[in-house]
């Protein structure tokens, strides 16, 4: 499989006395004492006011604008990154979709981007319906990320699957789950991954399950894969979609099955969506795009189940211990709750034996946290 290539900034900041000034008023904007903190499981990011004079030297309006300084977080790699710059994508895709966010610069170890007044749909609706109209804008942008050109996007990484090739392109998807997710966190994980039933060739099992056909040759188009509640920003006129450190190039149907299960939809609104989805790729002369939907949706429907087992029951392990102290017995039902969800939605995609309850659970995360990967690992050091 293509390896992914690495996330150091591949391109030198730009220099000069003016560079110079942005990035001395950038680093003050940075540390800017209201500002407001917002983080994510991959990026921490810091909204302040942007200011005249780094307004004038980036050449945009300093009226009420707000500025996003956004840096990367330490954090287990757990989703693909192909692109190593999201500087580069924004570069096309915010000339292609105006609501998208600018990147105004790239110093390296962290970015200055513009902000996205509004809120963001997990604080107005959390969870439950989202309605026609703000599906119909998603199935939209879904439509509009498609027809980003080919030619415009950077490099993928050499070996990538070439457009229409959809089995290879989730065949690299699955690869990437087993050696780059789940083989090299096992050490750490893998006592935990056993007691709640996760067995060492669940994936490889997965990607060979003999009942699974060959999908449908689909053209490929930019995917932003991580489309859900948290990165969808509404605003008083139009409603934007942020974060797209996670695109990649690929089958849309990808895109659409990863926004249906993170969205956390009810069935009659997945049903609708898939519908919006389907109508809007046909409207903006995308037909191909959604050949055979109905065999092979489900089949990347059971994909996400399956990989986000592994990422949702490290979060779950590791919130235990990132506490200020030890974790209590409200902290472990919790961690519990989260880790038996993951293992019931990837049950019946990674034929899994049993699926545990919440006590067996509970225990497994206990001993887990005891043990020298747990908190007394992180006391050590380990």
């Amino acid at each position: 499989m293509p390896s992914p290539p690495p996330r150091s900034p591949h391109e030198a900041p730009k220099s000069g006395r003016r560079e110079s000034w942005i990035r001395r008023l950038a680093d003050s904007h940075k540390d800017h004492p209201d500002r407001e903190v917002v983080a994510g499981h991959h990026n921490i990011n810091y909204v302040v006011p942007l200011g005249w004079s780094l307004a004038l030297l980036l050449c945009t309006m300093p009226f009420r604008a707000r500025v996003k300084c956004r840096m990367p977080r330490e954090t287990v790699e757990v989703v693909p990154r192909i692109w190593p710059s999201e500087t580069d994508l924004l570069r096309v895709v915010s000339r292609r979709l105006k609501e998208a966010p600018r990147c105004f610069r790239d110093f390296g170890d962290w970015s200055l981007h513009s902000y996205r007044a509004g809120q963001a749909l997990s604080e107005i609706q959390p969870e439950g319906p989202v309605g026609e109209a703000m599906m119909r804008s998603l199935a939209g942008f879904f439509a509009k990320t498609a027809a980003v050109p080919e030619e415009e996007l950077p490099p993928r990484p050499a070996g990538w699957p070439e457009s229409g090739q959809s089995q290879e392109f989730l065949d690299w998807l699955i690869d990437f789950t087993e050696t780059q997710v789940h083989r090299p966190n096992r050490w750490r994980f893998g006592d935990l991954f056993t007691a709640v039933g996760l067995r060492p060739d669940v994936m490889t099992a997965f990607r060979g399950a003999p009942d699974r056909r060959s999908l449908t040759p689909r053209p490929f188009g930019l995917l932003h894969t991580d489309v859900h509640r948290g990165n969808i920003i509404v605003g008083r006129r139009q409603v934007a979609v942020i974060d797209w450190e996670l695109a990649m190039y690929g089958d849309p149907l990808h895109d659409l099955a990863t926004h249906l299960v993170r969205m956390e939809y009810e069935k009659d609104e997945q049903t609708r969506m898939k519908e919006l989805w389907t109508g809007a790729m046909v409207g903006a002369g995308h037909r191909d795009m959604a050949e055979g939907i109905a065999a092979d949706l489900p089949v990347y429907l059971d994909f996400e189940y399956a990989q986000s087992v592994f990422p949702d029951i490290m979060r779950a392990a590791l919130g235990l211990t990132a506490l200020p102290g030890e974790p209590d017995n409200a902290d472990y039902a919790l961690a519990a709750a989260r880790a038996c969800r993951a293992l019931r939605r990837a049950a019946e995609p990674l034929k899994l034996d049993e699926v545990p309850d919440a006590r067996c659970a509970e225990r497994a995360l206990r001993d887990w946290y005891a043990g020298p990967f747990g908190r007394a690992g992180v006391k050590g050091g380990g």
